[in-house]
């Protein structure tokens, strides 16, 4: 009897034994279940915060028309839709040259003028084929035109406004957002330059080790140079506290630029030439034979009056009575140091003699420092004397010297150069040379800062691009798309079925508990 008993009470206590075992296996695995619940809906929060990526909304287009004096240029820009600090990051996409001269030419020969719009009409539609067609309706049209619109609207402003209004009509008739045609002045043409050379060098913005845009650490700006057909601009950065009627300030990329701008109008290289031959023919009466030291010994050329003294550049230097229609016959003899002394005789230098911070026709200008890039007529001209990029004031006298020296047969032998540009180059060089040293004070120590390139980065340098970046200024940015690694619906379902899960585990480990301590 008393075994029986004994054994019916190891038999309970072992099988107790077993229970409070097979509990405590089972708690651990609850805790451990919780555990894991935990981790996992920590896990798939921070992966849902903190791993979501952006996915740009696409680009924005924007068109611009450089009508220049001499020509117009259709470049067609691009940035990504969200822009960066107000500012849009832009590149070149397509670039088209109108053949034809500039928009200031327009009605005076209708067959040119056919020529000009059939041109402008192509180019229009190589840039409306490149453009997707959903975002035609956003992308906006400029027309920004320069130093010979300036000219014409002082000579003749109601064909300026005809002018004008032609174009208007024209590109509001394209599937674009038009926005204005109109004259630019020159200072804000010069800014423009300054804004475009400084960005394609990347000292507004550069990528980051993390592909991300970034404003450089300690960049500093370069100075502007461009030299048009009928003016030249000048620009660089100066220190805040410099003030004038030439100082502009101006926010990029969330930063601020003290910037001194100027523009010199009927100093562009062509007004500038015409200037150069009208005194040329003021210093002789018999216009059937006018002596050029510019020009190459061999060369010759007759034209009529009017192509040099009816610009408003020249037309105080015409002689009384003079009939637009005589012609003068211009004979070359290429020679470098009477060329230098005429082309010098069209600047007004005496009126900076003694003053402190001028350069010329009276004009205050800071002191320049630093890097310059020269382009457009300047880069041709240094083109042309093969001293492209930077090089010494030595190395640019000792090739205009050579250059001026030549004969017309031997200039055509030695360059690829079109014979309507190559007969000018001697006296380009001689003007470039006078504006960079006598105007503005470049000199033998810092003329090796100049820089002569047409293109940075396969990119013109052009005022246009600077244009569309403080344009796009203006045109609202778009948000980036939120890309999440989990799809929302598969997020939610998720953190709802660990939720519960915890919950289930957490309530069996309290009850659990309870048992167990009491």
């Amino acid at each position: 009897m008393i075994n029986k008993e004994s054994q019916s009470s190891d038999h309970l206590t072992a099988s107790s034994r077993r229970g409070v075992m097979m509990t405590k296996v089972a708690v651990a695995l609850a805790a451990s279940f919780l555990l894991a619940s935990i981790a996992v809906i920590i896990a798939i929060a921070v992966i849902q915060t903190h791993k979501r990526t952006y996915i740009s909304p696409g680009l924005k287009y924007g068109i611009v028309l450089d009508a220049g004096s001499s020509r117009t240029t259709v470049y067609l820009y691009q940035w990504p839709a969200e822009k960066e600090n107000n500012t849009g990051v832009v590149s070149q996409t397509t670039k088209c040259q109108v053949e034809g001269p500039g928009i200031s030419d327009l009605h005076i020969n209708e067959a040119q003028d056919k020529k000009t719009w059939t041109s402008l009409e192509s180019c229009m539609a190589v840039i409306t084929k490149t453009i997707p067609t959903n975002q035609h309706n956003s992308t906006p049209v400029f027309l920004g035109a320069t130093a010979g619109m300036r000219l014409l609207h002082l000579k003749n402003e109601e064909m300026s406004n005809t002018i004008l209004k032609d174009m208007q009509r024209y590109l509001s008739s394209l599937p674009f957002n038009f926005h204005n045609a109109s004259i630019i002045s020159g200072q804000e043409e010069g800014l423009y330059g300054w804004i475009t050379v400084n960005y394609l060098m990347g000292n507004f913005l550069e990528k980051d080790l993390w592909n991300a845009w970034v404003h450089p650490h300690g960049a500093r700006t370069v100075g502007s140079l461009d030299l048009g057909g009928a003016s030249t601009q000048i620009a660089f950065a100066v220190t805040d506290d410099v003030r004038g009627e030439d100082i502009i300030k101006v926010s990029l990329y969330g930063y601020e630029y003290n910037i001194y701008t100027h523009s010199f109008l009927c100093y562009g290289k062509n007004e500038a030439e015409k200037r150069v031959l009208a005194k040329l023919s003021k210093d002789f009466t018999n216009w059937n034979y006018v002596k050029n030291p510019c020009y190459p010994a061999g060369y010759n050329i007759t034209m009529p009056a009017e192509e040099i003294f009816g610009s408003e550049c020249t037309k105080s230097k015409a002689p009384p009575k003079y009939s637009p229609q005589q012609n003068i016959a211009f004979f070359g003899y290429s020679d470098p140091e009477q060329c230098k002394v005429l082309v010098r005789s069209i600047f007004d230098l005496t009126s900076c003699r003694g003053a402190e911070n001028c350069s010329f026709e009276g004009v205050y200008q800071p002191p320049v420092s630093g890097e310059f890039m020269a382009y457009a007529g300047f880069y041709w001209t240094a083109s042309a004397l093969n001293v492209k990029g930077s090089k010494s004031m030595e190395t640019f006298n000792h090739n205009m010297k050579i250059f001026c020296s030549k004969d017309w047969k031997t200039l055509k032998q030695t360059l690829d150069i079109k014979e309507n540009h190559l007969k000018s180059y001697c006296y380009s060089a001689n003007y470039v040379h006078t504006i960079l040293a006598d105007g503005y004070k470049f000199n033998t120590d810092n003329w090796k800062n100049l820089n002569f390139q047409k293109e940075v980065n396969k990119t013109s340098i052009a005022w246009s691009l600077g244009y569309m970046l403080a344009q796009s200024n203006m045109i609202p940015a778009e948000g980036k798309i939120l890309k999440l690694p989990i799809n929302n619906v598969l997020f939610t379902g998720l953190l709802l079925m660990f939720s519960a899960l915890t919950i289930i585990t957490l309530t069996y480990l309290v009850i659990a508990l309870a048992r167990f301590l009491y």
